[in-house]
């Protein structure tokens, strides 16, 4: 036995705008990935072969919060 939902149906311009919307949401969060590899693989740099470890640090922890407060504003 098939079961049925019952939804309403959009129209395609409505589908249209909620893919586009997730996609753009994939798109920040695959963003905010890639930047947080990047700062992260960067202070491991600056600590382990800049033997700079407090900075580092400072510089992971103010880059990942500066990241958060950048992709939570412009969302």
């Amino acid at each position: 036995m098939a079961t049925s939902v019952d939804t309403p149906l959009q129209t395609p311009a409505q589908e249209l705008r909620d893919h586009r919307e997730t996609y753009d949401r994939f798109s920040r969060l695959v963003l905010f990935a890639v930047l947080h590899i990047a700062l992260v693989l960067s202070c491991m740099a600056l600590a382990f072969l800049g033997h700079i470890p407090v900075l580092a640090v400072l510089l992971g922890l103010g880059g990942t919060l500066a990241l958060l407060v950048a992709f939570a504003v412009t969302g």
